[in-house]
């Protein structure tokens, strides 16, 4: 009997499926599925989460609720940052690599050599792994857009969530937020309640006009439920009553938003109180503004200087990471140093003009092993052009290094990319 490569051998070969041209269709997906007998008919009720900014923090929250409140959950989240294991979580513990090794060799068979994009199989494995896993919810990520991603292909959700929507994947999802949107409001299912996070007008007019049409009743933040924090209190209110609550775990004033749209999910689920505050203060989210505290990378830094780390992309992140900074300087004054890589896929410019004045150095870095980073160079020169001053350096370690001589208390951000945090995750790790 032949023994089952690992999960690097057969992730290695699945990416060789990927079609010469994308057509965006789930055509693909079904017909995978319904070789493997169609395993997302067999999951545990779902709660299916868009959006462009915060779905993964909101899941995250949603996670810890349902956790709190006695209930087991198996969860699909991308990308991963360190390891692939880290997309399928199984109740509380990643897939293993037996089992995951396992279920790619059965979804590689069953594929036969069609092509098919790598998140599409690895999707469906995934599914195929919650169909075998008891659980009493499935939480679902999705991967981009919402119509045509390889998640959308549950018939009755319990809940969907879409978060707020912004500008990114143009190429994919549309140039204007109405389309965008529109495209993340595929997701919605007749009969299926939705919760709606913060949206621009443009937005939500998309979001409610899919709803229309199809019957998907909504509870949109801003008229269904409110949140806020007053008094160093969260505070969220909906047609149930008001909840008064400690503040979410996961910083950032955007994480406020996070937590309302999560707490309206838990409801709708029937959760109780106890659990939806055990959901902001239990939420773990690594590379989402999580503070370094130990590692190969945090040595190289003087003593007392804090290291922090920032998956966020877009405009909306930059955006949230500047109201971030700002919150440092009103609350613990000091310099903040900063380190960003990038993929030329996204606006580079767009999310680097709002932290230039914020920072009191910047230096850019190329994302280790992927095609697609802008260079050190690249990056600094869009600095130079938005009115500011950035050094290009080889590494990020080489970034660290430069600061040595930063005197406490200060602050280092590196920032910019998700598998440019993967990699700084994976470095200092490694020691």
């Amino acid at each position: 009997m032949t023994a089952t490569p690992s999960s690097d051998v057969l992730l290695d070969r699945l990416l060789t499926l990927h079609p010469k041209l994308i057509d965006l269709t789930l055509d693909r997906v079904w017909q995978l599925l319904d070789t493997l007998g169609n395993p997302q008919d067999r999951l545990a009720p779902v709660v299916h989460i868009a959006g462009t900014n915060g779905k993964g923090s909101t899941l995250a929250m949603i996670r810890a609720g349902l956790e709190a409140a006695g209930k087991r959950t198996n969860t699909y989240t991308s990308p991963h940052l360190v390891r692939f294991h880290e997309r399928i979580r199984l109740g509380p513990d990643l897939i293993s690599e037996d089992d995951l090794a396992a279920l790619l060799a059965e979804c590689e068979a069953a594929n036969a050599g069609t092509p098919i994009t790598f998140f599409e199989i690895t999707t469906v494995a995934g599914l195929l792994a919650f169909s075998r896993a008891p659980a009493d919810f499935t939480l679902l990520e999705v991967g981009l857009g919402g119509r045509l991603d390889a998640t959308n292909v549950i018939e009755k959700p319990a809940v969907t969530v879409i978060t707020p929507v912004s500008l990114d994947h143009q190429q994919f999802l549309g140039d204007t937020l109405g389309e965008i949107a529109g495209e993340k409001a595929g997701i919605l299912k007749p009969g299926v309640p939705c919760v709606v996070g913060p949206q621009g007008e443009e937005g939500l007019e998309a979001i409610e006009a899919r709803a229309a049409e199809i019957g998907a009743p909504l509870l949109v933040h801003g008229q269904d439920w409110l949140v806020r924090m007053e008094h160093g209190r969260l505070v969220y209110q909906d047609d149930h009553g008001l909840l008064d609550m400690d503040p979410p775990r996961l910083p950032g004033a955007h994480q406020v938003q996070n937590a309302g749209a999560a707490i309206a999910a838990l409801r709708v689920l029937g959760i109780d109180d106890a659990a939806c505050q055990a959901a902001l203060t239990g939420a773990e989210w690594r590379a989402r503004m999580q503070r370094i505290t130990h590692g190969a990378l945090l040595d190289l830094l003087p003593d007392g200087v804090e290291l922090w780390l920032d998956g966020g992309h877009n405009p909306a992140a930059g955006e949230a990471l500047a109201a971030i900074m700002d919150d440092w300087h009103a609350r613990a004054p000091g310099p903040v140093h900063a380190i960003a890589g990038m993929l030329n896929t996204k606006s580079a410019v767009d999310f680097l003009r709002p932290l230039i004045p914020r920072v009191t150095s910047l230096q850019t870095v190329a994302i280790p092993d992927a095609e697609a980073t802008f260079s050190a160079q690249e990056l600094a020169g869009m600095v130079t052009d938005l009115g500011g001053e950035a050094t290009a350096r080889d590494t990020v370690r080489a970034a660290l290094g430069a600061l040595h001589e930063v005197e406490a208390p200060a602050r280092v951000l590196i920032c910019g990319s998700l598998y440019l945090a993967g990699a700084v995750l994976r470095e200092n790790e490694a020691g």
